[in-house]
């Protein structure tokens, strides 16, 4: 091979790696994406922000939610640094409480996420439901009208023979039961107003209430049927349980964690008026 054609071959892969584009490097969260005034924007930054939106925006396309992100923290960015030189007293000390809040935050969402496992739960539902007697579920029908003289008027129909269901539609206040002939249909103890849960508990089946008040109005309450209600399963009751694991822990760690800090508090009497004079902040 001549040295000619050497040196053509050589200018020849030259060229094809200048034409081959370089790969890009993987990115990180260090991967700088913009740059304001100086400042960097980084990759991180903008999974932070992603994981606070709300989810109608967390679904948008991929580029869309990119380009939305990027373009909120550089306006951000650029509005930031065009204060910078006014930060007042008042300012260091609400971003101070930011920062002490999120990081109050935080702490309590993992003394929550750790009190919620699959044995506690568990235990919860035990301790709750393993040795409860049974309750008694109600199917009732109501006619709900403005007046006591009105539901007595009802009544009166319905002594005579007068067709609940029909009286109902005709007559009740409740557009949610009155399209079905007043039915409220199965329901458990807690569920209803005292005044009206005290009232299907003195029916027998088939027989109507007396008129009752209740902040809605006057009603008239037929006792359709009752039944047995079983326990519900833990799936039925999960959320329920977990809501409780997680307070009692919340309030345990507040607790136990209040009462191992340093604290201590003035003794000096201060009016507790003062803190609406804002003019005790230094601008």
């Amino acid at each position: 091979m001549s040295m000619l054609t050497k040196t053509k071959l050589s200018l020849t892969a030259l060229a094809l790696v200048l034409a081959t584009p370089l790969m890009a490097q993987e990115p990180s969260g260090d991967t700088v994406v913009a740059t304001v005034g100086g400042k960097d924007i980084t990759l991180a930054q903008m999974l932070v922000l992603r994981e606070k939106l709300p989810p109608q925006y967390q679904s948008l396309p991929d580029d869309a939610l990119y380009q939305g992100i990027l373009e909120q923290l550089i306006q951000q960015e650029a509005l930031a640094q065009s204060v910078e030189g006014e930060i007042t007293p008042k300012d260091e000390i609400a971003m101070n409480l930011e920062r002490q809040s999120y990081l109050a935050g935080k702490a309590l969402e993992e003394v929550a996420g750790a009190a919620v496992t699959d044995e506690a739960l568990q235990a919860a539902y035990d301790a709750r439901y393993a040795d409860a007697a049974p309750t008694t579920e109600y199917n009732a029908s109501h006619i709900l009208v403005d007046s006591e003289e009105k539901a007595k008027e009802l009544k009166t129909q319905i002594d005579g023979g007068a067709d609940f269901a029909k009286l109902a539609t005709e007559n009740s206040s409740d557009p949610g039961s009155a399209q079905n002939g007043g039915s409220l249909g199965w329901f458990g103890p807690g569920m209803m107003v005292k005044p009206f849960e005290d009232a299907v508990n003195t029916l027998e089946p088939g027989a109507v209430s007396n008129p009752i008040q209740t902040q809605f109005g006057w009603h008239l309450v037929k006792l359709n049927e009752t039944r047995d209600a079983g326990k519900p399963t833990l799936d039925a009751v999960r959320d329920e349980l977990a809501a409780e694991l997680q307070q009692a822990a919340v309030t345990e760690h507040l607790t136990k964690i209040t009462e191992g800090a340093n604290v201590t508090r003035s003794e000096e009497t201060i009016d507790p008026s003062v803190l609406r004079n804002d003019s005790l902040i230094a601008e």
